[in-house]
């Protein structure tokens, strides 16, 4: 499907973001939100934007949490752009808000639905979406960290939730993907898991490859959770 495509810079609480717009054509549609990995907004975000336009037709907006020219390059860069944010969830929250509202202001959008996808710490960005009851009908984590948000305590969550997880990725080890059923099914939440085995992190990273580090793409998985996302988006929107 032919799409269009465009940078830009938002602002919001005294900082300024970059953002990145994939369209598809045929009129307004809904969109998804593209939350980054820990070195922040990069082409692997924008690529996902475009086959989410181009695959799935719909709107899609990669985010940005860290503001315009803070990106990392290395594993000691993006730890320390993503450390705090993880200490300050309050203040995480409130730069994925800002983007949610940024999103209502999209040209060419369907303003009325969306949702949010996010790999790494863009999975735990769009849980903390839904834990937050941002204005998301439904989030999608892929390969995300799961560490609940000290910030929130007994709130419901309405967004539908999905989360597509390598059982072998040793940044999610098994007792916290337990706990984060316990977490979803204690919020009320419409929640799915889909782990698939022999499986490390980054799996829908083409180029990852280091299992000392537990990061390896696997084109089955890759696969697998792509058309669990076009069958979950197409429930939510």
């Amino acid at each position: 499907m032919p799409i269009t495509t465009r940078s830009f810079e938002y602002e919001g609480d005294g900082h300024t973001f970059e953002g990145y717009l994939a369209l598809p054509e045929g009129g307004p549609k809904p969109v998804v939100l593209v939350a980054h990995a820990w070195g922040g907004l990069s082409d692997y975000e924008k690529g996902k934007a475009d086959r989410v336009a181009e695959d799935l037709g719909y709107g899609a907006f990669a985010i940005d949490v860290y503001g315009v020219g803070k990106r990392g390059a290395s594993v000691e860069e993006n730890q320390a752009l993503m450390t705090p944010f993880m200490e300050d969830r309050a203040e995480l929250q409130k730069r994925l808000n800002i983007a949610v509202e940024h999103s209502k202001t999209l040209e060419g959008v369907d303003t009325s639905k969306r949702a949010a996808i996010g790999f790494c710490f863009g999975g735990l960005c769009v849980l903390d979406m839904a834990r937050a009851g941002q204005d998301v009908e439904g989030v999608a984590s892929f390969h995300g960290l799961f560490v609940p948000a000290d910030n929130l305590s007994g709130q419901k969550i309405t967004a539908k939730v999905v989360a597509y997880h390598g059982w072998d990725d040793p940044m999610a080890e098994p007792d916290s993907v337990l706990a984060l059923a316990r977490e979803m099914s204690a919020a009320g939440a419409d929640w799915q898991l889909h782990a698939f085995g022999n499986t490390m992190h980054a799996f829908t990273t083409p180029g990852a490859n280091d299992p000392n580090m537990g990061v390896v793409y696997s084109a089955d998985a890759d696969a697998r959770s792509w058309e669990g996302l076009r069958t979950f988006l197409g429930e939510v929107l």
